[in-house]
């Protein structure tokens, strides 16, 4: 089977065609049938589905019957591992809300997400090796040809349901936190493709990825691609408009600094969302207030020993503005909000190391010549450069600076409008870190660090699969948590000693599960799965 594209001479329209060779016994010669996809996209080069296809597929589909696969051939597969995400797919509702989105291609769609976390290291094309030694939905062999034209087959619609059903699957009052990390390409085919700046401030083209996970459950259940040269902060109200469109209500969210304008706060408020978002302690509002509490802060009765930090809550009122298009005025009114102010000692000694890093690098710039963009403004502010013909040029450290900046080692701020115990706003603001720990997950466990696709379609398609994957390994990596595997297992040695159970299967003898050690059992109890039988 492969897909064949013909030009219509008059019209320029490329047409995609779906080949399918038979063997014609009248004949006795070799023929070919074609069913008509879509078009192919003459600026992309992506393909268009037509509506008769799409119904086509979901009516086949729809035709299968019920029930346990018939056994036609002799087969000894790993069945462990993709045992332990059968039940996880059941358990949250993924495989469910996956059926219900992509009825005619949700099986292909979970045998290539068990393949990314199985085998991550290896590329697609590797698939086809793997699924013949392992159990998997599909039971097919899925070429890299193919598993190209499932990535396109994933629309927009489907997606978005699919993070519809998956969100309204979540505590109502659970907080959702929500990060963004970049992925580098060099396609020059990909309109999102931009240079940005990444995390540690490289400029490469690259485009971005936010996530939203819930803090109880530590799973994602929504996505958005961003041009690379958006900026973190660019994204909120975009957040906001989409949660309308898919009917969240009553959202907490969970965001890092990096979010943090007085635009997106108003967003919040007027959209009604909760929220908890840091805040840099040089903010003028936050010097204010912590000012005003900097001697007090430190007093024992202000001290958790679980955080090892100091804290106190200021409740402020924040002036809330909402400008108005439709009438040409700006709404202003007052908002009750929390300022969370913290101290930690460990925390301002770490500081102070940094700084000190940080002011080396600083000056080595100014000494070699070596500015970098990024640090600009900060050369002005902490060095005063003079060059005089008879003294030369020196570098002189402006120390008024460097003070005001030390007296803020160790301190730290979060704002909400929701929650007022200090503490309890920062347990909820560390659960943050599974965003940050998932985006490891993406670019190293998931080998997603680089795209190595050319179209549009494809890399939609690609990274929702990928997104899928996360969801089995993050529900994985939770149990572990909570059953304090880490401390005897890794992830992988999990995976791999669970992988290692088989099953055999014979025509007219049914299947046959191969022998699990009590260590194996252990391990699917402490998952929340109970371990397999036949």
């Amino acid at each position: 089977m492969g897909i064949v594209y013909q030009t219509n001479k008059k019209t320029g329209i490329t047409y995609v065609y779906r080949n399918e060779p038979y063997w014609d016994k009248e004949k006795k010669q070799s023929r070919a049938k074609r069913t008509l996809i879509g078009k192919l996209d003459s600026e992309t080069r992506e393909i268009i589905p037509t509506r008769a296809y799409k119904k086509k597929e979901a009516r086949q589909a729809e035709q299968v019957k019920p029930g346990p696969v018939p056994i036609t051939r002799m087969r000894r597969t790993f069945y462990g591992a993709s045992y332990l995400f059968d039940q996880i797919g059941k358990l949250t509702g993924v495989r469910e809300d996956l059926k219900a989105c992509f009825p005619d291609t949700y099986k292909q769609i979970l045998s290539i997400a068990y393949y990314l976390i199985l085998e991550g290291k290896n590329s697609l094309s590797r698939f086809s090796h793997w699924q013949k030694l392992h159990a998997h939905p599909f039971g097919q062999d899925i070429p890299s040809q193919r598993s190209s034209d499932l990535f396109q087959l994933i629309d927009e619609e489907g997606r978005m349901t699919f993070f519809q059903k998956q969100g309204k699957r979540r505590i109502e009052k659970e907080y959702w936190a929500f990060d963004s990390t970049s992925i580098s390409s060099y396609s020059d085919t990909l309109k999102q493709v931009k240079n940005g700046r990444n995390k540690e401030h490289d400029f490469l083209p690259q485009i971005n990825l936010a996530l939203l996970f819930g803090e109880q459950s530590g799973l994602p259940f929504y996505y958005r691609k961003l041009p690379g040269a958006i900026t973190d902060v660019q994204t909120v109200r975009q957040l906001m408009a989409e949660f309308d469109v898919m009917g969240y209500k009553k959202v907490n969210v969970v965001m890092d600094r990096g979010f943090y304008s007085r635009e997106n706060i108003n967003a919040l408020y007027r959209h009604h969302q909760k929220f908890i978002i840091g805040v840099q302690v040089r903010l003028k509002f936050v010097k204010t207030e912590l000012e005003q509490v900097r001697e007090k802060l430190k007093l024992w009765s202000n001290f958790d020993a679980q955080f090892n930090t100091y804290g106190v809550c200021q409740m402020i009122t924040w002036a809330y503005e909402q400008e108005r298009p439709y009438k040409g005025d700006v709404l202003k009114g007052k908002r009750r909000a929390y300022l969370h102010l913290f101290y930690n000692p460990e925390k301002a000694a770490k500081d102070q190391a940094a700084m000190n890093d940080y002011l080396t690098g600083l000056h080595q710039d100014l000494v070699d010549h070596t500015l970098k963009e990024h640090r600009m403004k900060d050369y002005a502010t902490y060095f005063e450069v003079t060059e005089t013909p008879k003294r030369g040029r020196k570098i002189k450290p402006r120390e008024e600076a460097m003070r005001e900046a030390a007296k803020n080692y160790g301190y730290f701020a979060l704002l909400s409008n929701d929650v007022t115990d200090p503490f309890e706003a920062l347990s909820l603001y560390r659960s943050k870190d599974i965003v940050e720990k998932a985006f490891g997950n993406l670019k190293e466990r998931l080998n997603f660090r680089r795209m190595q696709v050319s179209s549009e379609l494809t890399l939609n398609g690609k990274i929702f699969v990928e997104f899928i994957a996360l969801i089995y390994l993050s529900y994985v990596k939770k149990r572990m948590q909570d059953a304090q595997l880490f401390h005897q297992w890794t992830l992988q040695g999990v995976l791999d000693e669970l992988d290692t159970i088989e099953c055999f299967e014979a025509p007219d003898h049914g299947r046959v599960l191969g022998e699990l050690t009590k260590k194996q059992k252990a391990l699917y109890d402490a998952l929340g799965v109970s371990y397999p039988s036949l």
